[in-house]
């Protein structure tokens, strides 16, 4: 695909005291494109320096070490001085995802017919092949509340699209952080992430403002991956405070 020196893709992951399994997995499945002229980005958060990444720097991969956490927005936005100009689309990628060699090559020829879409979006599954739903509507405050105390369950499914047949590509309002790819231009348009966010809710921030350049998203389940899903907020006091508020700051700036 390529026809300038310009890249294919540019592939952006934020780490925080990431498992090098995990990394391992992400490297592999980025080396495993052929086609694509590309590079990966590999921001790493985290306290301590990885010493398995600070040796992987290569002319495809280059590793940036903070040396503390900044937030996902923040270090997400940190590239976009290095690909402005240079590359063609941008995919914004968690290290818990493993993909097949040729998804993000469709996937870009999926854009190139899109001229009025800015981001696409894959089916995702989890490790066990089950459906993940990764796409939304915007959620209200009580659709958020009514997401973590798991009650009126049909509203949370009508959020997530379910009375949709999800087998087949729709314009959805909001996408799933875990799998974004972006055209390039667009990203650098909207500026990137909003850097209010430290971390959730940037994902549905992000799809407010493709909306504000009256542009749409995809959700393309011709092509899928899989994502481990973590789900730290509800698991860990301090990261669903980090969720609340991030809720606030959106619910402010949007409604």
């Amino acid at each position: 695909m390529r026809t300038n020196n310009k890249l294919d893709v540019s592939i952006a992951i934020v780490l925080y005291n990431e498992t090098i399994e995990n990394v391992k997995n992400s490297i592999d499945c980025f080396l495993k494109i052929k086609v694509l002229h590309k590079k990966l980005y590999i921001i790493d958060n985290s306290p301590i320096r990885n010493e398995y990444l600070s040796n992987v720097n290569t002319t495809e991969i280059e590793y940036f070490f903070n040396g503390k956490n900044i937030g996902f927005s923040k270090a997400q936005n940190l590239l976009i001085p290095k690909i402005k100009n240079t590359s063609k689309y941008h995919l914004i990628l968690n290290s818990d995802v493993v993909y097949a060699s040729v998804v993000i090559e469709e996937l870009i020829h999926k854009l190139e017919e899109e001229e009025a879409v800015s981001l696409i979006a894959p089916k995702v599954k989890f490790p066990n092949g089950k459906h993940q739903y990764s796409v939304r509507k915007y959620p209200s405050f009580l659709d958020l509340i009514f997401r973590k105390l798991n009650i009126f369950k049909k509203r949370i499914y009508n959020q997530e699209y379910r009375n949709l047949d999800v087998s087949k590509p729709f314009y959805p309002e909001a996408i799933h952080g875990c799998f974004m790819l972006f055209k390039t231009d667009d990203f650098i348009e909207i500026g990137g992430f909003d850097e209010r966010y430290f971390l959730y809710m940037e994902d549905i921030d992000i799809c407010r403002k493709i909306d504000s350049i009256g542009k749409k998203k995809m959700y393309y389940p011709n092509e899928e991956i899989i994502h481990i899903l973590k789900q730290g907020s509800s698991k860990s006091l301090k990261l669903f405070m980090y969720h609340l508020s991030s809720a606030i700051k959106y619910f402010l700036k949007w409604y």
